[in-house]
């Protein structure tokens, strides 16, 4: 039988833990009450906090026996992490806590498929929830009140959370409508090529673009990784550049791991390879005073990509790539990489170009597998477009 899962630390928040549990129990729902507390739980619950403790790879003792407090915390939310992966009645979770209690429920509701309902209830929803939230589906709900004890305002901020939770988990979402899914990245500077891409597949595929601000392509590496799609048309790999050079919306080190992993048909290229993003220009660190820098809008100002530079992108992407085993076809538009790098465009540079397209053919180590497909177009053609499709369908048939 599917449970809600309400979760908390039973030895500081046991109260509202209780009364949170008991208002998700009177709409019908199954419900299992969860303690992540590393301390003696001081109300009743159905999975103690030992318990969860000893999924820990170091056992329990490597949770509950920590004198300091951040190890605790730090421990638990490993713990709950793998607890969460072990589970297969989970119809929905909602959990409530301060910052100690938000990081170790956080830990594990990123660890459960998108679309599956999970709500926080958390004294930190009102602030920057980027480290909790990730690039999962995680809603959070400000306490408004801290959790020290009941009141007439938390009562009902909890009745409400409740009701949301029993109402999301009680009726899944009707089925998709059968078409298999890819994952498209898309900048601005990119945008009529991914744009022109999916209008093409859309008949057959269930076209999911993401913005390739960091978190987005975290988001398409982590539906591959969970086999939510079938393929990857991975245009825009602008995220690199971040990475690299400081930016503010890098990628991860694993940036690529998800192809290689799940072995998905995978068609890139080299979308806004030309630059690094920073905020305001206050913003940019002083090592890059007097580069050629272009201002998207007030709040982001782009930084153009010297040879050097292109070159070590180039190298960190071949290098990733060559680790694929399947089918990976890497497209390399010699007109230009992005609606500013055009002849006559702000950042329109043919070296730092060329040292790209070299570092990338030098390293991705082609073969029946993988290969890499210079055209004489530019990133915005059509034509290349039509090219990607073909490219992607190609390799999609194998």
């Amino acid at each position: 039988m599917k449970r809600v899962y309400v979760v908390g630390t039973a030895d500081t928040k046991g109260e509202e833990l209780a009364f949170l549990a008991d208002a998700v129990a009177a709409t019908g729902a199954a419900v299992a009450r969860v303690d992540v507390g590393t301390r003696n739980a001081t109300v009743p619950v159905d999975v103690s906090a030992e318990e969860v403790a000893g999924h820990h790879p170091g056992g329990s003792s490597a949770v509950l026996g920590c004198d300091d407090r951040g190890a605790a915390v730090a421990a638990m939310a490993i713990a709950f992490t793998q607890f969460v992966q072990s589970r297969t009645d989970i119809s929905g979770m909602i959990g409530i806590g301060g910052g100690g209690g938000t990081s170790i429920i956080t830990s594990g509701m990123r660890a459960l498929p998108l679309g599956l309902p999970k709500i926080m209830i958390s004294t930190l929803a009102s602030g920057d929830t980027a480290p909790y939230v990730d690039v999962s589906d995680i809603v959070m709900m400000p306490s408004v009140t801290d959790i020290a004890g009941l009141n007439r305002l938390s009562r009902v901020v909890l009745h409400n959370a409740a009701q949301a939770i029993a109402a999301m988990s009680a009726k899944s979402a009707p089925p998709p409508d059968g078409k298999p899914s890819i994952g498209l990245t898309m900048f601005g500077v990119t945008t009529p090529c991914v744009t022109s891409i999916a209008e093409q597949l859309r008949s057959t595929y269930d076209c999911m673009v993401f913005h390739a601000t960091g978190t987005g392509g975290r988001t398409m590496e982590k539906l591959a990784d969970s086999g939510l799609l079938s393929g990857v048309i991975d245009i825009t790999t602008t995220e690199v550049c971040d990475l690299l050079f400081g930016g503010v919306l890098p990628a991860t080190e694993d940036r690529f791991g998800a192809v290689a992993r799940t072995k998905l048909p995978y068609v890139g290229s080299v979308g806004a390879l030309d630059m690094v993003n920073f905020w305001a220009p206050s913003t940019i660190p002083e090592r890059y005073s007097g580069r050629l820098f272009y201002e998207h809008n007030p709040n982001v100002t782009l930084m153009r990509t010297t040879p050097d530079e292109s070159r070590r992108i180039g190298e960190w992407i071949g290098a990733r790539l060559s680790l694929c085993e399947d089918p990976v076809r890497f497209l390399i538009p010699e007109k230009g990489v992005s609606a500013l790098d055009i002849e006559g465009g702000a950042f329109f540079d043919p070296e730092a170009d060329a040292a790209l397209f070299e570092a990338i053919e030098r390293t991705i180590m082609p073969d029946n597998t993988r290969r890499v497909i210079r055209l004489p177009l530019h990133i915005n053609d059509p034509e290349f477009a039509k090219a990607a499709v073909a490219a992607f369908l190609d390799i999609a048939r194998q």
